[in-house]
Parts: C-alpha cells; structure tokens; sequence
C-alpha cells in the first residue's frame, strides 16, 4: 500500500509516520518511510533546490516541473521498488496540486501534465491533516529544530490557499483522502489514522 500524509505547515506529519512505522513494524508488517520532495539521493538534491531560502527567483513553472523531476526519480528508487510494502510518505502528488495548481494558480491540468508519470502511482490512502495556516505556522516557529525554508516565508494568503486547494481535492479524491481535524492532540490523531490503516490491512 502506498500511504500519503498532506497538511500545511506545522501539522505533525513527520512525528506521526514515525509513531505508525514503529506500530506497524510490531505488527510484523514490512515498512518504508519516505518523503518528497526528496526520498533518493538525487531527489534530496532537487529538494535542497526548492527549499532554499535564497532562492526566492524560482518561477511558479519551474518550481511545479521541479516538484515532479524530484517525484519522478523518487517513484523509480523508492515508491516502485518497495510496493509490496507498506509505504508510509510525508508528501506526494497532492503537495503538487494544493501547492502549484491552488497556491501558485497553475491550475490542476497544467501539474496533472507534467506528473503523468506519478499518475500511474496514486496512492491508496491519503490523510489530510486539516490546520489553520497562523496555527500551523506558530507551531513551525516556536520548534526550535525546524529550519524555517522557501515556502515557510510565503505569505498568509498562499498558505490559505494551499488549505482551500486540500479541502477542494479532499472531495474530487473522496474515495482515497481522510480529513483528520488537526487541532487534536497528536495522539488523537495518531489513533485515528492508525484505526483507519488497519481496517485497510
């Protein structure tokens, strides 16, 4: 099963795929965690691309077409190579749509184009960890290990937009995506997802 985790900013992603691996190793279930972008070693360098403060110039198209490079070599060295497993991702295709087609306005025809590849891949669940964006940020700011990077510093208006676009896709994906309310604790939340993976498996 491929497993994605979506959210803005500061909604826990990273914590609770850690909390499901351990759980779902003890099960005996085979596991791999992974991110995007990033996930392989030339997939990370395309994400140090993306995430660099000091590359404020990066246009919306580029940015979108490099989202996907860096998902096209983390499906052939990673995603592929390991779906007999149980994949647990922070980020997938999703990101692309909410951050690109909604945020950046570049529609959902245009990042459907240039993921066609990742369209053959989509995964089997999708949880969405629905958080205010001044929420989501406050908890980013106030985790001393978090670097902040490029899209941490867009403004309010983006990451709302990012939200509305999740909340769109949370409908138009109905049969794949979970809406978990983010302002729980998160372990809530943990049992929530885990409930939900394990009427799956």
């Amino acid at each position: 099963m491929l497993i994605t985790f979506e959210g803005g900013e500061g909604s826990g992603k990273t914590t609770l795929i850690e909390k499901l691996k351990k759980e779902l190793l003890l099960l005996g279930k085979e596991v791999v965690t992974t991110r995007e972008p990033g996930g392989s070693v030339i997939a990370e360098k395309i994400r140090n691309i993306l995430l660099d403060n000091n590359n404020q110039s990066i246009k919306p198209h580029t940015e979108a077409l490099l989202f996907a490079a860096s998902r096209a070599q983390h499906l052939d060295e990673v995603i592929i190579p390991n779906l007999d497993k149980i994949i647990l991702c922070d980020r997938y295709i999703d990101s692309s749509f909410a951050y690109q087609a909604f945020g950046r306005d570049l529609g959902l025809e245009f990042v459907k184009s240039v993921n066609q590849y990742a369209l053959s891949y989509m995964p089997d669940m999708t949880f969405y960890i629905d958080l205010d964006p001044q929420v989501g940020m406050a908890r980013v700011h106030q985790n001393r290990g978090h670097k902040t990077d490029r899209l941490d510093l867009e403004t309010k208006t983006f990451h709302e937009k990012v939200r509305s676009g999740y909340l769109e896709l949370s409908k138009i994906y109905a049969n794949r995506f979970i809406v978990i309310e983010g302002n729980r604790t998160i372990d809530e939340i943990y049992q929530h997802i885990l409930g939900e993976i394990l009427k799956r498996i």
